[in-house]
């Protein structure tokens, strides 16, 4: 019996995962990739594929089966999130038909709160801590554009059968793509919520790229503070993150190209919805609940509440 994975989100991250896993598995009698899209993208990856530009290949994909419709999605061993976190209700919830005891259900959106939020609506099933490193935007439907050469999938969990997790592990890891089952996960998960709840508010506040933001010792002192804010909240919330993890990702950051920026950041370009509340509220509400000061976080936070 073949298993089948569900991947929620053609966007930078389920594009570019999803794509590839659905690259390497195309008419594979092992395993299924199924792509859960809303009907307009439907339209357009039935017809033109998913087409995938990177520094190393261009390739165009035509995945098995690409649907809005849980009915002829059917029964999933895995469902992968990947929508933006105002999405995430909606987007998960219609596919309650598709989601049986046994599915495991892996959120790798922005932020640390996914994983509670969805054990809210489907207690019965096992969630996943999962977070993503990947510099990759949607520049429009059914087409993904992927910078730098960073790319990983991290997933954990302390209750999850391991021979789901090391099944899910291998399957991955055939496809070519770097990923890593973490027995500490929620470490890697706050490691990367400081990478990106800093580097999102700081963007959209300035409005400004990554490189842009280091060619100034203002704001690269305030992007330091951010992080120290967020290593601070994180260590009050007994989560065990190294003592040099700001030094760490900072160093990461200054890695990407000089263009880069991030998702929140294109969304507040756009007028669109944003991720703020994960991403900039969630760190100082947090603060308070743990009397722990995040002046930065709270200034930025006020800006976005005149801005909205």
């Amino acid at each position: 019996m073949k298993t089948r994975i569900g991947i929620i989100g053609t966007g930078g991250v389920g594009g570019f995962f999803g794509g590839l896993l659905a690259d390497y598995y195309f008419q594979s009698d092992e395993v299924e990739i199924i792509f859960i899209v809303k009907s307009q993208t439907e339209k357009i990856i039935k017809k033109n594929g998913l087409k995938l530009t990177t520094p190393e290949f261009e390739k165009v994909i035509f995945p098995t089966l690409v649907s809005s419709n849980p009915d002829e999605i059917g029964a999933l061993d895995y469902v992968i999130c990947t929508t933006k976190s105002y999405h995430l209700e909606e987007s998960l919830l219609p596919l309650k038909i598709c989601i049986t005891p046994d599915t495991i259900i892996i959120p790798v959106l922005n932020g640390v709160d996914s994983k509670d939020k969805i054990e809210k609506w489907f207690p019965e099933n096992e969630v996943l801590f999962g977070c993503v490193y990947l510099v990759s935007r949607q520049i429009e439907p059914g087409v993904i554009l992927k910078s730098g050469n960073m790319h990983s999938f991290h997933f954990g969990s302390s209750t999850a059968p391991i021979e789901k997790l090391t099944k899910l592990e291998s399957i991955f890891k055939k496809a070519k793509i770097e990923c890593y089952y973490a027995s500490k996960i929620q470490t890697t998960i706050w490691q990367k919520y400081l990478f990106i709840s800093s580097i999102a508010s700081l963007t959209c506040y300035l409005d400004k790229s990554i490189g842009e933001i280091f060619e100034s010792k203002e704001w690269t002192k305030m992007l330091t503070d951010l992080l120290n804010e967020v290593h601070s909240v994180a260590i009050a919330n007994q989560i065990e993150v190294a003592e040099n993890s700001v030094e760490i990702t900072l160093q990461q950051m200054k890695t990407l190209p000089y263009e880069s920026t991030s998702s929140m950041h294109s969304d507040f370009q756009k007028g669109n919805l944003t991720e703020y509340k994960s991403l900039t509220e969630y760190v100082t509400l947090l603060g308070q609940k743990l009397k722990v000061k995040t002046p930065t976080f709270d200034l930025i936070l006020s800006n976005f509440k005149t801005r909205i």
